[in-house]
């Protein structure tokens, strides 16, 4: 009934998703679960697959402003997409799904009242015009780094793959405070790792008959033209600012995951 809907819905959540790098799980399967009484695992695997085109349309614009850390990004994104893969398969077993979307939840409004008492504290910063090759090096040359890059990232990808979330959530604060990548790359560096976090998680989804392919597409048209314009809105806030907004989406993320695990939505 409300089908015609879908590309502005998709327009809409994609500007959030592309700004904060959250992939934009959070609305669709709540507007896909109230609105289109699609069943949870439907929602999840549905959105998984619209946060493939969003993901694209929002890396290939951060490709074009320099804003992405791709070889590191592509390390990283080998252990995302595996936990993808591994968290869309747990949705099959309901009593894990439940305590891990629980744990996730309240650990990740921690993290984001952090990133608000990190960001008042920090001077603002605006954007660097691209990413700095040294820094990137430097990251690839240390170890304990990279191994415990690939383990969080490897946790952010079974949210992903297990709450339709796009991983964002887990993989932005991994990368600003684990990592310390700066915000302004932190945020276009997990757009481009999601690529594959979402690829296979869908997949495993789509095996399991949980993906609606037409909505999806709906979805994923006007998610192409929002990712555009949350890629420009990010380019014109400071890092503080950045901060600000990612924490709010972390926060509305972690509710959206608890409420989600108690069966609430």
């Amino acid at each position: 009934m409300w089908e015609w809907l879908l590309p502005l819905f998709g327009f809409l959540i994609s500007i959030v998703a592309a700004l904060t790098g959250v992939g934009g799980g959070i609305f669709m399967v709540p507007l896909l679960t109230l609105l289109y009484n699609f069943e949870p695992v439907a929602a999840v695997g549905t959105s998984l697959a619209t946060i493939i085109i969003t993901s694209l349309a929002s890396s290939a614009s951060y490709l074009r402003q320099k804003r992405v850390y791709v070889r590191a990004g592509l390390v990283l994104a080998c252990a995302s997409a595996l936990g993808g893969y591994v968290g869309a398969a747990i949705t099959a077993v309901p009593l894990v799904k439940m305590w891990l979307g629980l744990i996730f939840g309240v650990f990740l409004i921690f993290v984001a009242f952090q990133m608000v008492f990190k960001a008042i504290r920090a001077k603002p910063v605006k954007a660097s015009a691209k990413v700095d090759p040294a820094f990137e090096k430097a990251f690839l040359k240390d170890r304990r780094r990279i191994l415990l890059g690939l383990a969080l990232s490897f946790f952010g990808g079974i949210a992903s793959g297990l709450l339709g979330v796009g991983g964002g959530v887990v993989l932005v604060p991994v990368l600003c405070y684990a990592l310390s990548f700066p915000i302004y790359f932190s945020i276009p560096t997990s757009m481009f790792i999601m690529i594959f976090t979402s690829i296979f998680g869908a997949s495993n989804h789509f095996q399991q008959g949980n993906v609606n392919a037409l909505y999806a597409v709906y979805l994923g048209l006007g998610s192409i033209a929002g990712a555009q314009v949350g890629v420009y809105i990010s380019g014109k806030l400071s890092s503080r600012s950045l901060s600000f907004v990612f924490a709010a989406m972390l926060v509305v993320a972690s509710v959206n995951m608890i409420l989600k695990s108690l069966h609430y939505i």
